[in-house]
């Protein structure tokens, strides 16, 4: 637990001060510890946020956050973890007793391994606690996914990536990470000429040089995303809940899987996983109450439910034969326990909104071309669920029986961006309620799309923006994010897909059931 050092805080709303953005370390001894890659903050709620950061060696990590920004008496300290090389000097610290609603300015300082008083190498943040329960304030968050894929990585040309800046100027309370945060299996190797003669340029490093099977292969891309000035700015100011999806390990992995790849010396996929979920949770600031699971429940006031889901880690193989018969007992995309959790949270949800963050779509064909299979949840054949289609059709189902309205689906992956609307009277399984799933990424990576639509369960394409063609770079644009608002008034929820430089592509206000 955190250990505050000073009284806390009183009720009353923090306010923003000047110079809370990304500063540069603060000038320090030779020998001592130093920041290396920024601060981020995390999984906020009403009270709590987990603060992160790096020190180039071992270090004793302290946060200390203030009401005006300026960090003299009128701030609250907390002496964190230790930081070691078992953890590649990261840590992170749940910080409590935040007040609701508020602008959070704080800052991370280091001191020597077993100091008690924060005396070193600082850096300073911002955070935005979530509303509390009776607080109907207006919500706006982002949502993306995709980072530095098909080997598009940071180009000076560009700025490194340029559409952190763009999301940085839309000023939300939170982001949603959709996956694929690092491409473990995506090296970066050089400069590419693309079709029109011009050169795509690319900041090249030994960790991303290869694929990642070692955990300090996996840190190493962490890293590198962490290299970049916007990136490391934008998260700096704006707390993020993240989920992951396949390229924090490999491409279309399921669990158990041994891999036919050449580019592999360690061909165990259980292996692999461990070692790029260990590297996920040292460099991603996620909660340790989610020390046991990705996914979990965030709450931003009486306007908005926010369920984080694991499609990866209980999901049954890809091949096609899964596709013909049931699911196993524990499999389907989301594995038996995590799929009664969300219904029975959703079910028990008083939120006017409930958002569901997947990481992959439902409706949209995803083939897994390595096993002849499916990597997705829909099959590809427009009758009654068959596959991982099944245990989507249960939750469907239940949502409906329970009476549970306005859910909203948000998710990345196919690099792309679209709106889809699901009905039953367009679809073969009939027993569910209409909702909206919206599509959008990637962040930094090659554009793709779009991919076909499976009927089951009745989507159309309302909006779509795809790139001229298979592996856009991002130099030639097709980068995407997306922005949900919702008002305190009218309580609509209005979702609208932006492009790389913030410009609105399509925007629909959903008024609530």
């Amino acid at each position: 637990m955190p250990n505050p050092l000073t009284p806390p805080f009183s009720r009353r709303s923090l306010l923003a001060a000047g110079g809370t953005g990304l500063l540069a370390p603060t000038l320090v001894r030779s020998g001592a510890p130093r920041l290396t890659h920024g601060v981020q903050s995390g999984d906020v709620t009403a009270d709590t946020a987990t603060i992160w950061t790096r020190s180039d060696r071992p270090a004793r990590m302290f946060v200390q956050v203030s009401p005006t920004g300026r960090f003299g008496r009128d701030c609250r300290t907390y002496r964190g973890p230790l930081l070691t090389s078992a953890g590649d000097f990261t840590g992170r610290l749940d910080v409590t007793g935040l007040p609701s609603g508020a602008d959070v300015p704080y800052r991370v300082v280091l001191g020597a391994p077993d100091a008690h008083r924060p005396d070193g190498a600082s850096q300073e943040g911002f955070l935005r606690t979530a509303p509390g329960p009776g607080d109907h304030r207006r919500i706006r968050f982002l949502w993306s996914g995709d980072q530095a894929g098909q080997g598009w990585g940071r180009n000076p040309d560009l700025g490194g990536f340029p559409i952190y800046r763009a999301m940085a100027a839309r000023d939300a309370d939170f982001f949603l990470h959709s996956g694929d945060t690092i491409y473990a299996d995506g090296p970066i190797t050089g400069d590419v000429t693309l079709p029109d003669g011009r050169i795509y340029r690319n900041v090249v490093t030994e960790a991303k040089s290869h694929v990642a099977q070692t955990l300090d292969d996996f840190r190493g891309a962490f890293k590198y995303n962490l290299e970049d000035d916007a990136y490391r700015a934008f998260f700096s100011r704006v707390p993020q809940v993240n989920q992951w999806d396949d390229h924090e390990v490999h491409n279309n992995w399921y669990p158990h899987e041994v891999l036919e790849d050449p580019a592999y010396q360690e061909k165990r996929i259980d292996v692999l996983w461990a070692r790029g979920e260990q590297a996920w949770r040292e460099f991603v600031p996620v909660s340790h109450r989610r020390t046991g699971d990705v996914y979990g429940k965030f709450a931003f006031g009486p306007l908005l439910d926010v369920f984080v889901l694991d499609m990866r880690s209980d999901r049954d193989p890809n091949p096609w034969g899964w596709a013909g018969g049931g699911i196993r007992p524990d499999g389907g995309i989301l594995g038996t326990e995590q799929a009664r959790w969300l219904v029975e949270a959703m079910a028990a949800s008083t939120a006017h909104w409930k958002v569901v963050q997947a990481d992959m779509p439902i409706g949209l064909v995803v083939p897994d071309a390595a096993s002849n299979g499916i990597e997705a949840v829909a099959q590809g054949d427009p009758g009654v669920p068959r596959g991982r289609e099944q245990q989507i059709a249960w939750i469907l189902r239940e949502l409906k029986h329970r009476g549970v309205r306005n859910h909203v689906w948000l998710t990345a992956d196919v690099h792309y961006t679209a709106a889809h609307h699901y009905h039953p009277e367009r679809a073969a399984f009939t027993e569910f309620d209409p909702f909206w799933e919206f599509v959008s990424g990637p962040l930094h990576a090659g554009s793709f799309g779009p991919n076909a639509l499976d009927a089951t369960f009745g989507p159309q394409v309302v909006f779509q923006a795809v790139p001229p063609r298979a592996n856009t770079s991002p130099l030639e644009g097709s980068q995407f994010f997306g922005e949900v608002e919702i008002d305190p008034d009218s309580r609509a929820l209005t979702v609208t897909l932006r492009d790389i430089a913030g410009k609105s592509l399509w925007s629909r206000a959903l008024t609530p059931a």
